[in-house]
C-alpha cells in the first residue's frame, strides 16, 4: 500500500519518508535514497509520528498494517 501526502496530511517529502520506512529503511538508508541529511529524516519521522499520534517505528508499522487490513 503506497501512502499519498494526503493520508493524514502528510507533506509530499513526508509520504516519501513513510513509503521507505514501511520497506525497512533505516534512517542513514532513507537519507541516502532522499539526497537529504539523517537529521532531516529525523525530523520527517518526528512530524509523521505526531500527525499519526505515534511515539516510534514499531507503532507506526502496526497503525500502517492496521489501516492496510482496514481498507482492503
Amino acid at each position: 500500500m503506497m501512502l499519498d501526502a494526503n493520508e493524514e496530511e502528510l507533506t509530499r517529502k513526508e509520504a516519501e519518508v513513510a513509503e521507505l520506512l514501511i520497506q525497512g529503511l533505516a534512517n542513514a538508508e532513507i537519507a541516502k535514497q532522499l539526497f537529504v541529511s539523517v537529521i532531516t529524516v529525523k525530523k520527517h519521522l518526528s512530524s509523521i509520528y505526531h500527525k499519526w499520534n505515534v511515539r516510534n517505528r514499531a507503532q507506526f508499522m502496526t497503525k500502517w498494517m492496521d489501516r492496510r487490513h482496514s481498507t482492503s
